[in-house]
């Protein structure tokens, strides 16, 4: 009974000091901020007697996520409501958020901030384009241009609906990749100095890379109406191969390479393939 009573007393003891221990608060060790300063471009059309200027923030990254539209979102948030620009998908798909970032058009939802803390990171909307506000470009002679190119496919009867879909061979399917990818965010045109000087005339390396995806698209028999559209001294042949576009792609597409099989169309070295499937007896 008396050891019974001794282990009894020992197992109290001991479970109360496991008990008092799990029960002391832990002091929390505050990290020290790692303040990152961003510099950003500001201009208020409701202001315009007022020049645009260069705008410092100071962002903890430790409070902050990695890439940099983490960094303008919280700057938004707690800092300044008015920081203007465009964002939605966070995940390099929508093509909204591209701007100049470091002197590299890319998108800031992909792009990471630079750690060094000792030099600020500046951030400037996508070059030689009119800016309606901040870091948002005004986007509407690139669409235009794009429209102009009719990016949807056609064929030369299409009286009636069909009722099967227009199939495509494998390797006819492979031509496309690398082209279709493309989210329009406009960063290898904005960095093209053949756009920058031409950039009602010339239609710029996303809109000619689109151009290219539909010429050569197995099923679309407008072809040589699209090539027609683009036979004149600016269109296509402004290019000069500078390769810009293919260096800033944010996707990794080359839009060089694309506006090089044009000219080869164009000038005939080449000719679009016959489609490996003909699909237009399906449609009878």
């Amino acid at each position: 009974m008396a050891c019974e009573l001794f282990l009894f007393r020992f197992c109290r003891g001991t479970f109360g000091q496991v008990r008092r221990i799990h029960s002391t608060p832990a002091n929390p060790v505050q990290a020290e901020q790692r303040l990152k300063k961003f510099a950003i471009y500001r201009w208020n059309p409701d202001k315009s007697e007022e020049k645009p200027q260069m705008q410092e923030y100071s962002v903890d990254l430790n409070a902050c996520g990695p890439m940099v539209l983490d960094a303008l979102i919280k700057i938004k948030n707690e800092i300044d409501p008015t920081l203007t620009f465009r964002r939605s998908c966070r995940e390099g798909i929508c093509g909204s958020c591209s701007m100049n970032i470091g002197g590299v058009n890319t998108l800031a939802c992909i792009s990471k901030i630079d750690t060094n803390l000792s030099k600020p990171s500046k951030i400037y909307p996508l070059p030689h384009m009119y800016v309606i506000k901040d870091l948002v470009p005004d986007m509407t002679n690139f669409y235009n241009q794009y429209r102009s190119i009719q990016p949807w496919l056609q064929r030369k009867d299409e009286t009636a609906s069909g009722s099967q879909q227009y199939l495509q061979s494998i390797d006819d399917r492979k031509k496309l990749d690398g082209l279709y990818e493309c989210i329009l965010c406009a960063c290898c045109s904005t960095s093209c100095p053949s756009y920058w000087w031409n950039g009602d005339k010339y239609l710029g390396p996303a809109v000619l890379m689109q151009a290219y995806r539909w010429i050569i698209d197995s099923r679309d028999e407008r072809s040589e109406e699209r090539l027609n559209e683009l036979r004149d001294p600016f269109s296509v042949f402004r290019c000069h191969t500078i390769m810009n576009c293919t260096r800033t792609c944010p996707k990794g597409l080359n839009p060089g390479k694309a506006i090089a099989e044009i000219k080869k169309l164009l000038s005939g070295i080449i000719k679009k393939d016959e489609p490996g499937l003909k699909t237009a007896t399906l449609q009878n």
